[in-house]
């Protein structure tokens, strides 16, 4: 039997190159945001990296994700793609990926891309539920999915604040003292409140999100109770959800670890695989499975 020897690639040829996209859900207790720390504090990219490099025999591999999510946040439809050299089935991507990942975080699906397709410029917009759990006593279950209100809160006049902030506003107000966006000009498609016994769900869509600007949209409609309003959200007052503890003066708002943000999927141009948002919270699977699009 002859072997056959694949023919020597003409010397100066450029190497073929792929662009992947790659689907990932990860549970972020246990990380400080998706983008990697240079304190070498842990990272959902940088454990990304770690596997892909692995897969692709040592090359190293550098992602681009189409929206940075904060300390604690959760996702599951996160969008990024990466440019490699070497050839693999897109199976192997995935199941490669999982092997040499750590369990809460998992690569769903991988697909061949064009070249100009970009997870971040690509993606048309964004989508976060915020997880509320409104009873008196604190949940043992979801305690790194929901954020714990102990006071009753009023979900019929939080839907009427929250229209006020469909569009596209200035949301100066909502974001971070450390967001390096360069405009705090952001359009929200949809914003929605479903709730489901104790469960109060935001949910809500935009073109893009500022640094903690989901985290003080939900501050900002938690303080709607009783017929009170904390700033007035026409007035561009604003109220901050909780983060690690803080916000010692409203102590009717206490987080429960994961602090309840989930980032949901990408609505991205091209091609690519829909995005699922599989929000598993006993109890309230008929409230979430509504699309709102």
């Amino acid at each position: 039997m002859v072997a056959v020897v694949p023919e020597a690639a003409a010397p100066g040829a450029a190497a073929a190159r792929f662009r992947i996209a790659l689907g990932v859900e990860y549970k972020g207790s246990r990380y400080h945001g998706f983008q990697r720390q240079r304190n070498g504090v842990r990272s959902i990219q940088e454990e990304l990296e770690k596997a892909l490099t692995r897969v692709a025999g040592g090359e190293e591999v550098t992602i681009s994700c189409a929206g940075r999510t904060d300390a604690l946040v959760h996702a599951s439809g996160q969008v990024v793609h990466f440019d490699t050299g070497v050839e693999r089935t897109m199976f192997a991507w995935v199941m490669g990926c999982n092997a040499n990942l750590p369990p809460d975080i998992s690569v769903t699906w991988a697909q061949q891309v064009p070249d100009n397709f970009d997870a971040r410029f690509s993606a048309m917009s964004r989508r976060y539920r915020y997880v509320i759990y409104n009873d008196q006593i604190r949940p043992a279950h979801l305690a790194e999915e929901v954020t714990w209100n102990h006071r009753p809160l009023d979900v019929e006049r939080m839907r009427a604040a929250a229209a006020c902030l469909v569009g596209t506003h200035d949301f100066s107000a909502f974001r971070a003292q450390q967001c390096q966006a360069k405009s705090p000009v952001k359009t929200i498609h949809h914003l929605e409140l479903m709730q489901s016994g104790r469960l109060i769900v935001l949910d809500v869509r935009a073109n893009a999100f500022l640094h903690h600007m989901v985290r003080n949209l939900a501050g900002v409609l938690m303080t709607i109770r009783r017929g009170r309003a904390a700033g007035g959200v026409g007035a561009g007052g604003a109220g901050r959800a909780p983060a690690q503890g803080r916000r010692r003066d409203r102590p009717s708002v206490r987080p429960v670890s994961g602090a309840g943000r989930v980032s949901g999927g990408i609505q991205a141009a091209g091609p690519l695989p829909r995005a699922a948002f599989p929000l598993r919270l006993a109890g309230c699977s008929r409230a979430l499975s509504r699309d709102s699009g």
